[in-house]
């Protein structure tokens, strides 16, 4: 399926940020780049944008990036991009030819919008606009300059800035048959080239659809508050549904704060992953060592590196560079990691003793720590794509490094193993018991 993208207007109210609205970065991706890797991550892959103010900057880097990233991008000029943009529209008609997906470029939305959009049927004669029916304390909408939408037994019986009655926002997300053109030109015709106006014309033959997004989100970036809001919005779905009680309310409050000032840099997940790996590695160096202040100096490094192992994949998330080695690269060194926290540990208390107990009490804290990270997959698989659940009690890395770090600033390394030993294993027996059930 093709995509359209308008990105032809000039940005007035973001001149402070650049001469470019579509080339503002919003947490390390430019706004244009960040509707193309969205939808493309929702399967599409033929790109047309309509440039029109300052394009051949905008054409200059929408060439790069799609060196860069492979993907099929066309640009389209409009040199009338002065007026509505519902001309920016009609300059894309002598290159699609088939149903399609429009987007604006100052619009950002929730994947799953588009990937449920795309689905859905429509006839030749007709379009389906993405509405939003949360009209109550809206956080993300600017009243003023929303478009509104008034839906009528699953009909869209008018739209506009202005109208008086209406149920729902306009997103900004639209799948059009090629009647759009034609209603496009008809409005025109009435002294009325937005897009808006064609949207209108199709209300009028009940040949326009409402798709509710229900709770996804997007935002118009029209200002620099929209712009702080939607920088919000990303950090804020930052959250994974496998995370740990002690990532969703201790570390990733942290690490998202991290995270979004590391997308101004050129630093790579991977490059994050790695130093998270030092920090724990170094952390564990000081537990080989005897005394308390060694012992605390290591839990902070464990505990930092902990908080610092949450940014890698906020990053690949905020900057679309999530690949398969990534994941994999950082779960090997978790694990390498883990081995050594544990080892630094057991020799901690065994050295000074040689209490070959404490050998097996460690022994247990490896292997229970092990087995948990081992179930962790099946477990989150049946978790969310069986069950269905956001939201699930998971115990893992986020809280062997807390008890860590707690129980050496407690001078209590010995307990520390036992407490890991015994909450492990406890897990893991339950989440084979749990995959049982269900399976």
């Amino acid at each position: 399926m093709k995509c359209l993208i308008l990105a032809g207007g000039q940005g007035v109210r973001f001149k402070a940020k650049g001469d470019s609205k579509p080339l503002i970065p919003l947490l390390g991706v430019p706004l244009i780049e960040r509707v193309i890797l969205t939808a493309h991550k929702a399967g599409l892959a033929d790109f047309y944008v309509v440039v029109g103010y300052n394009k051949e900057k905008l054409k200059k880097h929408l060439k790069q990036f799609s060196k860069t990233r492979n993907i099929n991008i066309t640009t389209i000029d409009n040199v009338d991009w002065k007026k509505g943009n519902g001309i920016s529209v009609l300059k894309a008609e002598a290159f699609i030819k088939e149903a399609f997906v429009l987007l604006m470029t100052d619009h950002l939305f929730d994947e799953s919008i588009l990937l449920k959009l795309k689905e859905q049927k429509i006839a030749d004669d007709e379009v389906m606009l993405a509405v939003d029916y949360n009209l109550i304390n809206h956080k993300y909408v600017d009243i003023d300059d929303v478009t509104k939408v008034n839906v009528k037994n699953n009909k869209i019986t008018d739209i506009g800035k202005n109208i008086l009655g209406y149920n729902a926002y306009d997103t900004g997300v639209f799948l059009c048959s090629l009647a759009i053109f034609s209603a496009i030109k008809e409005s025109s015709r009435k002294s009325d080239s937005s897009l808006s106006g064609g949207m209108r014309i199709l209300a009028s033959k009940k040949k326009a659809n409402p798709f509710d997004i229900q709770n996804s989100y997007w935002i118009d970036v029209d200002d620099e508050q929209a712009f702080k809001k939607a920088e919000n919005i990303l950090i804020n779905n930052l959250e994974k549904p496998n995370d740990g009680p002690v990532s969703r309310y201790i570390n990733r409050p942290l690490s998202t704060r991290i995270s979004k000032c590391l997308t101004k840099t050129k630093i790579t997940p991977n490059f994050i992953s790695f130093f998270s790996f030092t920090l724990a590695m170094l952390g564990a160096l000081f537990f080989f060592l005897e005394g308390y202040v060694s012992l605390v100096i290591g839990a902070i490094l464990a505990q930092f590196a902990s908080v610092i192992d949450g940014c890698d994949g906020e990053i690949a998330r905020l900057k679309f560079q999530v690949t398969e080695f990534g994941g994999w690269f950082d779960a090997v060194l978790d694990r390498y990691a883990d081995a050594f926290l544990l080892f630094g540990l057991t020799c901690h208390i065994f050295l000074p003793t040689e209490n070959l107990s404490y050998l097996f009490v460690g022994f247990l804290a490896v292997i229970g720590t092990f087995m948990n990270s081992y179930t962790a997959d099946k477990y989150d698989g049946l978790m969310v794509k069986k069950l269905g659940l956001r939201n699930y009690f998971r115990m893992g890395r986020d809280v062997r490094i807390l008890i860590i770090f707690v129980g050496c600033l407690l001078n209590q390394a010995f307990w520390i193993l036992v407490l890991i030993a015994i909450l492990m294993n406890a897990e893991s027996i339950r989440r084979v018991i749990i995959f049982n059930r269900h399976s």
